[in-house]
């Protein structure tokens, strides 16, 4: 504020306002208010009536004020009667002199705050007046006159408080955490939304609106086609925030606590003479849930997809119906995994090098050709289109109502020399690691369980294969190892001849996955094998590994079969 040279000398003002300090907090502490004093009157009772000195304009006594009101507050002190000026007035907020924040222009101090914190808040306007003789010349410097230093208060009048605001500010906008919807939705059923915010504060979707209670609390059913919502929360002082919601529909989830099932490729369930005796075992319950194949070696899909890679590379091509599929699965109470084949990609390796993105691929060391190695093509784990694509399936299946995606081939290829990996700048593992969180993460909305099927060595040679199992295992609900009886060399884990020792290598391997996975999110669920490989007494084989792992404390398992048919004499029946 620009005042006239006829203010009262700084350390006269100073002396005054140590004064109206003390006024002012006698004021706050319980003195009230009597409005205006004309500079001089003694009391407010003596006074004779008179024209008042000022007029003052603000917020109305204990008004609370939002964010959108305080950028607009002000507070004005405007001279009415002759020789009343506003060159003399101090501003005090909450005790702070803020007068040079103010703005003074005929006969007008206006003073906008920028910015006040949340809290009852106190304007103060009082007037210093100038020494007492009138001289409002500088006074004489007492140490150059040889005298004592009078107090400053015997040199000037006393400030008198003029005008008081009482308000309350309350401009951050209300916090919300939602603690519902969480996860799925069925379709044609409400949405629940609730969570938690400031009390009396009113929660709105569209035109249903709920106020929450004394805690804060809120529950508000509505009803939407959307994908998405907006929610709109106004707190009582009419500040709001707004908040984005997704509704994932899903057609229907079966959940269960533990894992029993035979694998089953799109082809199988698609060939009544391979589907008919799963569903057999199924009535028998045998098995309480399918891994069903979604995206196989090939890099080939089970079904029709949507995501415009797999439509582009030809790459879906299932005979599968999977809502369908799903939904046949669901109305028999049985849990759907969906095993994603993730990188040996061969569909997908082939279209990147024809078209130009070939660093998709993991490539031979003088960049002539892509790596085929076992499996006709790689494709690169470290890319963020070929991440992008796979994470596109998985969520794709998740919405279908698929309740557990189950990866494989989550890994590097076999042997270290032989290739290049495009943009690798970490080690095969962190980025397999890295993998499984980014897949976490995109799944989580979706409810589904998380899993990893994992070489059986992985647990302890981790770089064998580019597999951190307990990197891995932060991430992922369950990890699935490979431990196949008739995949163990001699005396592997100190079994002399696994194949012939079904349970002992099963129990033996076990124990080093619990080591591998102690302390972490992922429980182990063990692929388990029904094959004619190296089989001399296949139903017996099977049942001793079953027990193996229940002896162990795991009733749960994978069953593999590449060709999807199993042996049913050897599995329990249940329920």
């Amino acid at each position: 504020m620009m005042r006239p040279s006829r203010l009262a000398p700084a350390r006269l003002l100073a002396g005054a306002m140590a004064v109206l300090l003390l006024a002012v907090a006698c004021t706050t502490e319980g003195t009230e208010d009597t409005g205006p004093v004309e500079p001089g009157s003694e009391t407010a009772e003596s006074a004779e009536p008179s024209e008042p000195a000022f007029e003052f304009d603000g917020p109305q006594e204990g008004v609370l004020v939002n964010a959108a009101e305080l950028e607009r507050l002000s507070f004005s002190v405007i001279a009415l009667a002759d020789g009343a000026t506003v060159d003399r007035l101090v501003i005090l907020v909450d005790g702070e002199d803020v007068t040079d924040e103010a703005e003074g222009s005929g006969g007008t101090l206006t003073y906008s705050p920028e910015d006040l914190p949340d809290g009852e808040r106190t304007v103060v306007v009082a007037e210093v007046t100038p020494p007492v003789d009138g001289d409002e010349q500088p006074a004489e410097d007492p140490e150059a006159s040889g005298q004592a230093e009078s107090p400053i208060e015997d040199q000037a009048g006393e400030p008198e408080l003029l005008h008081t605001w009482r308000f309350e500010v309350k401009a951050e906008p209300p916090a919300v955490e939602l603690t519902s919807p969480d996860g799925t939705v069925p379709p044609e059923e409400p949405v629940t939304l609730a969570g938690n915010t400031e009390p009396g504060a009113t929660i709105a979707v569209g035109d249903d609106e709920v106020t929450a209670d004394d805690d804060g609390d809120f529950e508000l059913q509505f009803d939407t086609d959307a994908n998405e919502f907006t929610i709109l929360v106004t707190d009582v002082a009419g500040n709001t925030t707004e908040v984005v919601e997704r509704v994932i529909r899903v057609a229907s989830r079966v959940e269960i606590d533990e894992v029993r099932t035979v694998h089953a490729t799109f082809w199988a369930w698609a060939t009544p003479s391979l589907r008919e005796p799963i569903v057999q075992m199924i009535e028998d319950g045998q098995i309480n849930s399918l891994q069903l194949d979604l995206k196989d070696e090939g890099g080939h899909l089970g079904y029709s997809s949507e995501v415009p890679l797999a439509q582009e590379i030809g790459a879906d091509l299932g005979p599968l119906d999977l809502e369908q599929a799903v939904a046949d699965l669901h109305e028999r109470d049985i849990a759907v995994i969906g095993r994603i084949v993730a990188f040996a990609d061969p569909a997908l390796a082939s279209w990147a090098w024809e078209n130009g993105e070939r660093d998709w691929v993991i490539q031979l060391p003088d960049g002539s050709d892509y790596y085929r190695g076992s499996y006709a093509g790689f494709s690169n784990y470290t890319h963020e289109d070929v991440i992008a694509y796979n994470l596109d399936i998985a969520e794709e299946a998740a919405r279908a109502g698929v309740d557990h995606i189950l990866w494989d081939y989550i890994r590097r290829p076999e042997g270290m020399q032989s290739y290049v990996v495009p943009g690798l700048e970490t080690t095969p593992e962190e980025a397999i690691v890295e993998f499984t969180r980014l897949a976490d993460e995109r799944l989580a909305p979706y409810g589904v369980q998380h899993a990893a099927s994992v070489y059986g060595i992985a647990a302890d040679r981790p770089e064998q294969i580019g597999q951190d199992i307990p990197g891995m295992a932060e991430h992922l609900d369950y990890v699935a190892p490979m431990i196949y009886p008739s995949h163990w060399g001699v005396g592997e884990y100190g079994v002399a001849d696994p194949n012939r020792q079904p349970y002992d290598i099963v129990r033996a391997t076990l124990e080093v996955w619990d080591e591998a996975t102690e302390g972490k999110r992922a429980r182990v669920v063990p692929w388990l094998e029904d094959t004619p490989y190296r089989a001399w007494d296949r139903p017996h084989q099977v049942r001793e590994q079953i027990r193996g792992a229940k002896d162990h404390g795991i009733d749960e398992w994978l069953m593999w079969n590449p060709g999807s048919t199993f042996t049913p004499e050897a599995y329990d029946r249940r329920g």
